[in-house]
């Protein structure tokens, strides 16, 4: 499975950054390929590009404020593949966030 994920907090410092570590560590030990944008205080790292989007199974939005390039999502979210949390949650649960996102692929089959 391949993963795709923004970060961002309202502070855009710790929780944008510990959510990409639990998505990236939870994503390596089920085998995932995962890529995780962050876009916190020092701007947009990482930046996903259309293409790494439109190639993932899922997209994960661990966000807790708007983020720039949202549209990028668009035709994954009418398709059901976008799983929005709060970065908190992503950093207390990230088994049960990733089970989710399997969950999302299940409904397809």
């Amino acid at each position: 499975m391949k993963i795709v994920a923004v970060t961002a907090c309202p502070t855009g410092v710790a929780h944008t950054y510990m959510a990409q570590e639990a998505i990236e560590k939870e994503c390596r030990k089920r085998g995932y390929e995962v890529q995780v944008e962050t876009q916190g205080s020092m701007g947009i790292e990482n930046e996903l590009e259309q293409a790494d989007v439109d190639e993932a199974d899922i997209v994960i939005l661990a966000v807790a404020i708007g983020i720039e390039g949202e549209e990028r999502f668009d035709e994954k979210n009418d398709a059901g593949k976008v799983l929005q949390i709060d970065p908190g949650e992503m950093i207390r649960h990230p088994a049960k966030i990733i089970d989710k996102a399997e969950k999302l692929l299940e409904v397809e089959r």
